[in-house]
């Protein structure tokens, strides 16, 4: 009777352990893995649909500097040529320069469907067929395709992609003052480049030697350029203070600016936002 008793618990524990394991397999009941699987269907939302174009060289950066003042900086590194001329949602009057996006592409048989960092340096004011138009370099425009593909991809023309913006990230580098060669010691004006984070500026502030407390409002000039007329004569080292446009982040480069600064000359901080 023990004996029998025994084997029928032995057998209903096999069977409670065969139907777990079962359950398991054919219901797919794995924690885990419904986690992965909710956070790749939640990232493929993050995309949205463009339309995109590219100008220049098959192989350039589009132009020599674009609309945003970054200069023949836009074929060498970091951006290494892979910028984006913007459509009036993607420049901002301005205030979009600096900012990365992934881009990529699936309507043409030469896309590779892997995205592609790019970053605003220019502005496409024709742009406006799409809410969002990438008018992208030629070297951009290629590295959707591809291998061996990225002709084939440009002769294209036109396409449908689609993008997301996403943090910029340019390890090493810290944030580059390209004072204009217009400044003087009332007007100061300068260029502001390689941005981490947002890539964006909302607002930019100076503070003048000897002055702890007040920081004076400088105003967008155009593209990536800020400037501060003060109408009286300015006291270096200056201080600048840089406000993201979609976090709010804010940073300070002390003294960034030296006294004796000349227009005309780059000056580089010891500072970036966090990528």
């Amino acid at each position: 009777m023990a004996s029998t008793a025994l084997q029928t618990t032995f057998s209903l524990l096999t069977f409670a352990a065969t139907f777990s394991v079962l359950f398991n397999r054919c219901y797919g009941f794995y924690p885990k893995l419904i986690n992965t699987s909710l956070a790749m269907t939640a990232s493929e939302y993050d995309w949205s649909p463009a339309g995109a174009t590219w100008y220049g060289s098959p192989t350039g950066a589009g132009t020599d500097g674009g609309a945003c003042g970054y200069g023949n900086s836009v074929s060498q590194p970091p951006f290494s040529s892979l910028v984006s001329a913007g459509g009036p949602s993607l420049y901002k009057s301005g205030k979009g320069c600096g900012a990365c996006y992934e881009v990529k592409c699936t309507s043409n048989p030469a896309c590779s469907g892997e995205p592609v960092t790019v970053v605003i340096t220019d502005e496409c004011p024709g742009c406006v067929s799409e809410s969002v138009h990438f008018d992208l370099s030629g070297t951009s425009f290629g590295a959707m395709a591809k291998s061996g593909q990225d002709q084939n991809l440009r002769d294209a023309g036109v396409l449908q992609i689609q993008y997301r913006k996403v943090e910029c990230n340019y390890p090493g580098i810290n944030i580059v003052f390209h004072v204009d060669s217009g400044s003087n010691p009332n007007y100061f004006a300068t260029l502001i480049e390689y941005e981490n984070g947002d890539g964006d500026l909302a607002s930019v502030d100076l503070k003048q030697a000897l002055d702890s407390d007040s920081w004076q409002p400088m105003q967008q000039s155009w593209g990536a350029v800020w400037k501060l007329d003060a109408g009286s004569q300015l006291r270096a080292p200056f201080s600048i203070r840089l406000t993201s446009l979609d976090t709010g982040n804010t940073i300070v480069a002390a003294d960034v600016i030296p006294a004796g600064w000349e227009p005309g000359k780059t000056y580089r901080s010891a500072v970036n936002f966090k990528a």
